[in-house]
């Protein structure tokens, strides 16, 4: 059971001095249906104490979100499926210490070219969110990097498990881990896959909010960049993200937005770390 005494004594990476000791993020991902899913994911990686932020989105809303986050470096993917991404943004991946892909796409196809490439890269950490987990079962595991973080939601873990959801959430998820051999978080259950789960216990209805994901995802990736370990990572972005649904809830009652809950993260986790 994953309690406000267990995190304290994992503790957090050193964030060092800079922005750059602190990990980089990139979020590949967006849509013009919603472009914003890249936006709450990055915002919310940052907000957990990741230094720097990367968003990979496709060319027809590269302008719209720089402006929009300026925060971020913004790169543009091609918009057919087909094409190779640029020296600048393979780059991009190369560096990160963690990668996001699948908030806000919408295109299974351009999704699976898209993780095909990303994976190609090598980057350290990978989180699949969203779409990227209903086309992972047709990439083979060895294509993609040996620290695979998974965060979907019980649809999308249906999905992965090829049929309905059991009674036993942690059998599901341990499951879903030895399946895809990665780390795995499904509404507070983490899974690794060799049989070490953890569970989050707070966290509300209140989370069930359009865009929530996308910060939950976000928060992991952060954690994960910060260089904590992926199970670990995955444990303190569900807590996080869950605790912070729970204060603002209490602050406001539900009804609370996505936006509210990545802007909560920072407060939440300063609470947690004492």
């Amino acid at each position: 059971m994953v309690t406000r005494a267990l995190l304290r004594d994992w503790g957090l990476p050193d964030p060092g001095d800079s922005k750059k000791s602190r990990g980089r993020v990139i979020v590949v991902g967006g849509s013009r249906r919603a472009p914003g899913a890249a936006l709450l994911a990055g915002e919310a990686a940052l907000r957990v104490g990741a230094g720097r932020l990367g968003l990979v989105v496709p060319r027809s809303i590269d302008g719209q979100l720089g402006v929009t986050m300026p925060e971020a470096a913004v790169f543009a993917m091609p918009e057919d499926a087909g094409d190779t991404f640029d020296d600048v943004v393979l780059t991009e991946l190369e560096s990160a210490d963690a990668v996001l892909l699948g908030p806000g796409f919408d295109d299974a196809e351009q999704t699976l070219a898209t993780l095909r490439r990303v994976g190609s890269v090598g980057v350290r950490c990978l989180v699949l969110d969203a779409f990227a987990l209903g086309i992972l079962s047709a990439v083979p595991r060895s294509e993609l990097p040996a620290a695979l973080i998974l965060n979907p939601n019980k649809e999308e873990a249906a999905i992965l498990l090829g049929r309905d959801l059991s009674n036993d959430p942690v059998a599901d998820v341990s499951e879903i881990a030895r399946r895809f051999d990665a780390i795995v978080n499904c509404y507070g259950t983490v899974a690794t896959p060799t049989g070490r789960t953890w569970q989050v216990k707070v966290g509300g209805p209140g989370l069930g909010t359009s865009g929530s994901g996308d910060v939950l995802a976000g928060a992991i990736a952060g954690f994960a960049a910060r260089g904590g370990e992926p199970s670990r990572a995955a444990v303190w972005g569900s807590w996080t993200h869950a605790r912070a649904g729970d204060r603002l809830a209490a602050r406001t009652g539900i009804g609370f937005l996505a936006r509210e809950i990545a802007t909560e993260l920072t407060p939440t986790l300063a609470e947690t770390i004492g």
